[in-house]
């Protein structure tokens, strides 16, 4: 099944043809995506039962982001081994988690405001929670999981990693900087869940192309560790790793400029696109 936000209203969708939740459930199930995810396993029970010949055909261009109002947002960084070594580091032993503030979600195709020159790009499996999720184990981690989406992780790397302590948070949560979507797709309908192509181009060319395979830690060790500490909330976005060919990591370093266009892919999910605009300047020293 595929869910998503459709000009703010919950939509079942296979991508080309929808139906509004609300309409279709005779209002069981709220209008507002957000409120999906607190009854997920009774919505994706009502879900199957949909048809959606009787649908209107998708305007890609209404899509909004699949979990528009998360109240946290993980991120794990180096947790592609060969990112690690295009970044001079050993595979870490413990996931290295920092956040995106949630005011930098955003949809599938945007605008993307460019604050600086040192912009960076980041394709990323992200995971969309699905249950009220505390101590679970690997073993369990899939079944509290609502879906998986295709996300970056846009870096402004001076903010990021300034002295004499990295900013990784605030580097990463400048506005539109997690961009997600176009929806979510539950984990039964991807035959291979955890070997999944993920990349993206810049105007067209090429700059990450891996699979999910390399990840250090697997979408359910990232849900148990994190789960081990803190409670995970059903809407929350956990952004799982770049693979290697990030613009930061490059001799010379490639960085997002006015006029590109970033175009973000996961196999079995689908595609979101970036159009790069010089934004408001962000002060030098701060």
């Amino acid at each position: 099944m595929k869910f998503a936000n459709y000009d703010g209203r919950a939509v079942v969708t296979d991508g080309t043809r929808a139906v509004h939740v609300a309409d279709a459930s005779n209002g069981k199930f709220a209008d507002e995506p957000d409120r999906i995810y607190t009854v997920w396993d009774e919505f994706t029970a009502w879900a199957q039962t949909v048809e959606l010949t009787d649908g209107f055909l998708l305007d890609r261009s209404k899509l909004s982001a699949p979990s528009p109002q998360p109240r946290q947002v993980f991120a794990v960084g180096l947790n592609y081994a060969e990112h690690a070594r295009e970044s001079g580091l050993d595979n870490p032993t413990e996931p290295a988690v920092f956040t995106k503030f949630p005011s930098s979600v955003t949809g599938p195709d945007t605008v993307l405001e460019l604050p600086t020159e040192t912009v960076d790009y980041e394709a990323e499996l992200v995971v969309v929670v699905g249950r009220y999720s505390h101590r679970v184990s690997e073993s369990q981690a899939w079944d509290h999981i609502a879906g998986l989406t295709v996300g970056q992780d846009i870096s402004e790397r001076i903010r990021q990693l300034i002295g004499p302590a990295p900013q990784f948070s605030l580097g990463k949560s400048f506005p539109g900087f997690a961009p997600t979507g176009p929806w979510i797709v539950t984990p039964d309908e991807l035959e291979h869940r955890d070997d999944l192509g993920i990349g993206c181009s810049i105007n067209g060319q090429v700059m990450q192309d891996g699979r999910t395979d390399d990840l250090i830690f697997s979408v359910p060790a990232i849900v148990s560790r994190l789960s081990a500490i803190l409670p995970l909330l059903p809407g929350d976005l956990i952004f799982t790793g770049t693979p290697s060919g990030v613009g930061g990591a490059r001799k010379p370093p490639v960085f997002l400029r006015d006029g590109d266009i970033l175009e973000t892919w996961v196999e079995g999910i689908g595609t979101i696109t970036s159009t790069c605009r010089t934004g408001t300047p962000y002060p030098a020293g701060h």
